[in-house]
């Protein structure tokens, strides 16, 4: 399947909010995470971040439809640590490799190394993606309830 990012731009605030929510509803559903939750956060956070200089919100583009989106956080400084967050793949196309291929494709364009990201630490899945890339758990974690704690990634070198 091709895939590639396409950067979107604040008049995608919307788009980008809707996907969020719906890509997130079932993991908000089963940590019930208020506070952290990507698909309870409002739309004014994503303008926000959009209106960033160092926010790139890409669209995952599979088959010329939107099937994802990934934001990048890059102040492009030396020594300064690349951020994946979020990335996401709607329900119906998930585990089919495009996650992965996403986070390859912003590597390519943000460079290989110095990335840092966290996930749920619950979510075996995911880690096992993330180690797979070739990120490393930094030992930090951040309980948010008795249901889930978040897990801090780091990838320094290809």
């Amino acid at each position: 399947m091709d895939v590639r990012l396409v950067r979107a731009g604040i008049e995608d605030a919307e788009k980008l909010w809707k996907m969020q929510v719906t890509a997130f509803k079932e993991l908000y559903d089963k940590y019930q995470d208020t506070e952290t939750s990507p698909a309870t956060e409002p739309m004014d956070k994503i303008i926000m971040r959009l209106e960033q200089p160092f926010t790139y919100y890409y669209f995952i583009i599979a088959n010329s439809m939107a099937i994802g989106a990934i934001r990048i956080v890059d102040k492009h400084e030396y020594g300064v640590t690349k951020r994946i967050s979020p990335v996401f793949v709607m329900p119906e196309y998930r585990n089919r490799g495009l996650a992965q291929k996403a986070i390859k494709l912003a590597e390519e364009k943000h460079g290989y190394s110095d990335w840092e990201l966290e996930t749920i630490l619950e979510e075996k899945g995911n880690c096992y993606l993330y180690e797979k890339m070739g990120y490393s758990q930094t030992g930090e974690f951040k309980p948010i309830n008795e249901k889930m704690t978040l897990v801090s990634y780091k990838k320094q070198q290809k």
